[in-house]
């Protein structure tokens, strides 16, 4: 540790006695992520720090253990280069701008599901429902509560009743989907990965699965590739990919207006 930079030592300090502290205090039923992870701005639990906060927080000792050591290994580098300031300039850039994307994408989703569940009120009957909470929420609800509440109400069509919890179901899972906090500083940090391969772009990486060696510009640009596809095809997964392509999209800009600036990215 004495021999890190000094943003990025205090970074991984910040990161660890933050986990740290989120395990005690689970202990003394206390929810450290409740407060400081970030949550959807429609959702009661949102409040504006936790735009930054949410950068400091993780979900497990794994989660952690590979955003610092890619900070660790990327991180410091880049700020022998650039300096501390800039560095955490930068770091804070890309953290921020990943949750921006990652909200707004999110906005989207919580949008759509809102207008189909709008438009389920005007049609709603045992089998739309059912196809209404398939689509949207599969991976959310009990498949077996959902078809003995289906048959139920299929055997009372016209309940008042049935119609009235099937529109509650509805309205507690899109306030679900509010109420997931995104945590980990896996934004900043996939932006610090670019920054590296934009300034090191031949530096060669070794691979842990495969073992091969690979041009830092060649690991960025699949990383980036991956990450946006997993992200298209992966909506509602517990990774929030899209962060991860916010943190290297507004990386590569900040970079790029650095260097309209001066012949060098420092």
């Amino acid at each position: 540790m004495r021999n890190l930079p000094p943003v990025v030592k205090n970074l991984i300090i910040i990161n660890v006695v933050l986990l740290l502290l989120t395990m005690l205090m689970e202990r003394t039923g206390v929810d450290l992520v409740r407060y400081l992870g970030l949550y959807y701005p429609g959702s009661q639990h949102f409040m504006p720090h936790q735009l930054v906060t949410h950068m400091f927080m993780h979900g497990g000792l794994m989660h952690i253990f590979f955003n610092m050591y890619a900070l660790w290994m990327f991180g410091s580098t880049l700020e022998q280069v650039w300096g501390g300031k800039r560095f955490l300039l930068y770091y804070f850039v890309t953290g921020l701008g990943a949750a921006a994307l990652h909200t707004f994408v999110g906005w989207i989703e919580i949008s759509h599901v809102q207008s189909a569940a709008k438009a389920l009120t005007n049609t709603l009957t045992p089998d739309t429902f059912e196809a209404f909470v398939v689509k949207y929420f599969s991976k959310s609800v009990d498949p077996g509560a959902l078809d003995a509440f289906v048959s139920r109400w299929s055997a009372m069509p016209d309940s008042p009743v049935q119609a009235a919890q099937a529109e509650e179901t509805v309205n507690s899972l899109i306030r679900g989907m509010m109420n997931i906090p995104t945590v980990g500083a896996s934004g900043a940090v996939f932006g610090v990965l670019l920054a590296f391969g934009m300034l090191f772009p031949n530096t060669q990486l070794m691979l842990l699965f495969p073992p091969i060696p690979i041009k830092a510009k060649y690991f960025v640009l699949a990383y980036g590739v991956l990450e946006l596809t997993l992200g298209v095809s992966n909506q509602g997964s517990n990774v929030a990919h899209f962060a991860h392509v916010g943190g290297m999209l507004f990386g590569f800009l900040l970079i790029k207006y650095w260097r309209k600036k001066s012949q060098h990215f420092y």
